[in-house]
């Protein structure tokens, strides 16, 4: 598993992530088993948010009860969630209180005493910066969060925090896979006129925003072929991408689901995949992809396999 050292953390992060929103009917040898091959493929890291599962928290809890963290144990792994999103509503709320109180739940949830990495998940249209700032600084001096981060921000966005915010922004968790790939596609088309590909649609650069800014980009539905619309993997509607999926995958004695993990990992911008599957066999063969030395004619044919133009 390829590591790195986190900017603006002493975090040696794994560049694959197990992300843990569907464990909620899970039975504990399920979710034991389900880490364990986590932890055996080198993935130490483990995001959560406190809207995952059935009730607030619910995902969390699942965890905590399930691993019964030992201190050392809590100790060897880094725990990420999120805090911002009101799912009653929907809406979303990044004032004081409701981040306070989010982080508390979770901490309740984790049977912990730190969250290691807190994101803000989703934007909030009416966020006051002043108002994040004065949380993240009381939860940083309280020992309660130690880094702190965003989900699904746009550059300006972030910037409007930082007006406020004094801790380093670690991280932006985006969606990303070789089919969903504004973030990439835009750049590689930009200044090409009648080409929908060349339309900015990832908020201004955030891709390079994060390079320029050592924010680690999470990519999150590394396999999703659009906004939660199934799979591109063995898909019927991805006919050539998957033969050269396939192909490569045969090449490297991989499986498939390893050439998808390694087209976000060969990016030098050092991004995170989140993985949410629940399977383990998915879970070891997705880890597979983590260091795969995919050349950049494999990666510019996948991209243009998904139906990307190269000019």
């Amino acid at each position: 598993m390829k590591t790195f050292t986190m900017p603006g953390t002493r975090i040696v992060a794994p560049n694959v992530v197990l992300g843990l929103m569907r464990i909620a009917d899970k039975t504990d040898d399920e979710v034991r088993e389900l880490v364990r091959t986590a932890r055996d493929a080198g993935i130490d890291f483990f995001d959560h948010a406190d809207v995952y599962g059935n009730e607030l928290h619910g995902c969390e809890r699942r965890f905590a009860e399930a691993l019964r963290l030992t201190a050392s144990q809590r100790d060897a792994i880094t725990l990420q969630t999120k805090a911002g999103i009101v799912r009653e509503g929907p809406y979303f709320d990044f004032s004081y209180d409701h981040l306070i109180d989010s982080v508390e739940g979770s901490l309740r949830a984790l049977r912990t005493d730190r969250i290691d990495i807190l994101l803000l998940h989703r934007p909030d249209a009416l966020v006051e910066p002043e108002e994040v700032a004065r949380a993240f600084d009381d939860l940083e001096s309280s020992g309660k969060v130690r880094h702190f981060g965003v989900s699904n921000h746009t550059p300006g966005q972030i910037d409007l925090l930082r007006r406020s915010v004094r801790q380093p922004i670690v991280a932006n968790q985006l969606q990303l896979s070789v089919t969903h790939q504004p973030i990439i596609a835009q750049g590689v088309a930009a200044n090409m006129l009648n080409e929908q590909q060349s339309a900015t649609l990832d908020g201004g650069g955030i891709l390079d925003y994060c390079r320029l800014n050592d924010i680690t980009v999470q990519a999150w539905s590394p396999f999703q072929a659009g906004f939660f619309n199934g799979t591109f993997l063995g898909s019927p509607d991805y006919p050539e991408l998957n033969a050269v999926i396939d192909r490569l995958a045969a090449r490297y004695q991989v499986p498939a689901i390893a050439i998808a993990t390694g087209w976000i990992t060969r990016h030098p911008a050092r991004m995170q995949v989140v993985l949410g599957t629940t399977s383990p066999d998915r879970v070891s063969g997705a880890a597979q992809g983590s260091d795969l030395p995919l050349t950049r004619a494999d990666w510019y044919e996948l991209f243009r396999a998904a139906g990307h133009r190269v000019p």
